[in-house]
């Protein structure tokens, strides 16, 4: 697949660390120390309870697919057909993404096929995080 012109997102101080993460190699999540729930994407207070006490914790990277759309819309965004998925992380929380690394057909992408993370360098600054078929 050729490499999609993709509109990139802009760290806050909220978001940072992820995006370091991400430039790093590392899927980041958060967990909140009151009640252990795992979430994303980042923010400063547990989605579930609204505590405050939260922690930045490294991602296994591995999940399964969850749903997901073929977009075929023509350039400027891609010369050629992508997966918008839905990746279900094994620690809990989902991530809306792209699968690479596979035909992006109905028939190489089953639901609950195990992906792992992959990341794409867009620039000096942001590293998006990208899901592959597991040992692929």
């Amino acid at each position: 697949m050729a490499k999609m012109k993709r509109m990139l997102p802009t760290p806050t101080p909220e978001t940072q660390h992820f995006w370091d993460g991400a430039r790093d190699g590392e899927l980041l999540l958060q967990r909140c120390d009151d009640c252990s729930d795992a979430y994303f994407p980042p923010r400063p207070f547990c989605p579930k309870c609204g505590s405050r006490k939260v922690s930045v914790f490294k991602a296994s990277g591995k999940g399964f697919l969850l749903s997901y759309v073929i977009n075929t819309r023509p350039q400027p965004i891609s010369e050629t057909p992508y997966a918008i998925a839905v990746v279900e992380l094994e620690e809990g929380p989902r991530m809306m993404t792209n699968i690479v690394e596979c035909e992006q057909t109905p028939e190489a992408l089953p639901l609950d096929m195990k992906l792992e993370v992959t990341f794409e360098q867009q620039n000096d600054d942001i590293t998006l995080p990208l899901f592959k078929p597991a040992g692929a």
